[in-house]
């Protein structure tokens, strides 16, 4: 019967401080960084240095943590399976960020994907226990938010941080925070800057902070402007339609720019517009409170996300955390970009429309 030989075992610090010909709390300071020249002679420490890269011995990251408390690894993990199946997935520039601040600072990343339960969620807390823990802090991302294990990772005092805000009541979560209120406010600004007087917004029907946020932006703006807001009673799609009381109010001229949540509204409304005669830009200006990709069909005017930078500067954040236990941190406000695009312009030539209540 033949026998599989057994894997050699992974190189010790014994191993090292053997070859190296030194003692084995030697090799712990220097590979925890403590090479003080009185205590430790240079020529000792390249001894030391060689024999690690001879041995291929790489330091076990739970006994450096128990030593110092810290192991530079940093983790991350997200509510929800978004990590990239292809590089225009929403979550991919986050992480390239994410990556290349935590190597930029010779930080290792772990990176949490199966943390799943029976019933598909994906959870911090297995059996009481905090899984993440084995990272020094960890930078969470995803729609699907579980507020709950927010609100006992801060109890517990885990350093992490969130992309994007999230609210929970009786707990400060300290977010990343691409600034949508204020690209918001500036994409109304700009179409009053064209002229435009009545305007509208289509809601995603998305009960979450970042589409609180654009819908503040565009309301504060619109009574900053003293614009007219008719929009929809009946926000979203039904059957893929917009509200058709409203889309015949546009129609006839009462709507002449649109601020729509998404793409994916967006161009129904092209659409259903189309059907009564009307294009954009030419008769009602359309822009998008969101990323449009650069192949898209149409280059809808749109705000653009700059994640990459955002997933760099929540890396920057945590180790600050990590750096000044205790401190309170602040919130970090990210600027989005409006780009232009092709369906903003100013408002068609005419007599002004009348100016009814709420068309829905």
């Amino acid at each position: 019967m033949t026998t599989t030989p057994r894997r050699a075992r992974a190189p010790r610090q014994s191993d090292v401080a053997r070859l190296a010909g030194v003692s084995q709390s030697a090799v712990s300071r220097v590979i925890g960084g403590d090479t003080d020249a009185a205590r430790i002679p240079e020529a000792t420490v390249r001894r030391i240095q060689d024999a690690i890269k001879e041995l291929g011995y790489v330091p076990n990251p739970t006994a450096r943590k128990l030593r110092t408390g810290r192991n530079r690894l940093l983790g991350v993990h997200t509510f929800e399976a978004v990590f990239p199946r292809a590089r225009e997935d929403f979550y991919f520039e986050f992480l390239l960020g994410i990556e290349e601040r935590a190597e930029e600072i010779d930080h290792d990343l772990v990176l949490f994907t199966s943390t799943g339960g029976s019933d598909g969620r994906r959870r911090v807390y297995r059996d009481g226990v905090n899984r993440l823990n084995v990272a020094d802090g960890a930078v969470l991302l995803g729609v699907a938010a579980d507020r709950a294990e927010l609100a006992r990772l801060e109890a517990d005092g885990y350093p992490f941080v969130h992309i994007g805000r999230r609210e929970v009541p009786g707990t400060r979560i300290t977010c990343v925070v691409p600034d949508y209120e204020s690209a918001a406010a500036a994409i109304v600004d700009r179409l009053a800057d064209l002229g435009h007087e009545r305007v509208a917004y289509l809601r995603a029907g998305i009960e979450e902070e970042s589409y609180a946020d654009r819908r503040r932006g565009y309301e504060s703006a619109v009574a900053r402007r003293g614009l007219r807001d008719l929009s929809p009673a009946r926000p979203g799609l039904e059957d893929g339609a917009l509200d058709a009381a409203w889309l015949d109010a546009v129609a006839a001229g009462e709507v002449t720019a649109v601020v729509a949540d998404a793409e994916w509204l967006a161009h129904p409304l092209a659409e259903q517009l189309a059907t009564r005669g009307l294009t954009v830009p030419r008769d009602v200006s359309v822009a998008v409170l969101e990323g449009v990709a650069p192949d898209a069909a149409v280059r809808w005017d749109c705000l653009q996300i700059p994640r990459r930078e955002v997933g760099r500067l929540a890396i920057d954040t945590l180790v600050g955390m990590l750096d000044e236990p205790g401190e309170p941190v602040a919130d970090v406000l990210v600027e989005c970009v409006v780009v232009d695009g092709e369906t903003v312009a100013a408002p068609p030539a005419g007599p002004a429309a009348p100016t009814k209540g709420n068309p829905g």
